[in-house]
């Protein structure tokens, strides 16, 4: 049932943003996908089983984390232009696992 609920929720999500699509505010589908649903989780798992010091470092990852969404954002915008968007959404993910291997690789050589 709970597995349900889940599916149930993921569905409406994608009918909000779907809808959000259509209408004259349609840039605001690509806000509903940034809620921090799995950053809620996230934060509540290391707040109660680590310390709250583990956390702080967890919220800063967290906000250097966000560089990776940019640096997709930013080559999706220049690729769009020039190449079929399939290829161009394949290459925008392919920009973000650089950046996000970049970031994990920095931040274990900074915080090891």
């Amino acid at each position: 049932m709970a597995l349900f609920i889940k599916a149930l929720i993921g569905a409406l999500v994608v009918i909000l943003i779907a809808m959000l699509s259509k209408t004259r505010s349609y840039y605001l589908a690509g806000l509903i996908p940034l809620f921090p649903t799995f950053a809620l989780i996230a934060h509540y798992i290391v707040g109660s089983e680590r310390s709250v010091e583990a956390l702080r470092t967890t919220l800063i990852f967290g906000l250097w984390a966000v560089i990776p969404y940019i640096v997709y954002l930013i080559s999706l915008y220049l690729l769009v232009g020039s190449m079929k968007l399939p290829y161009a959404l394949l290459s925008a993910v392919g920009c973000w696992a650089l950046a996000a291997w970049l970031l994990i690789a920095l931040w274990g050589r900074w915080h090891s």
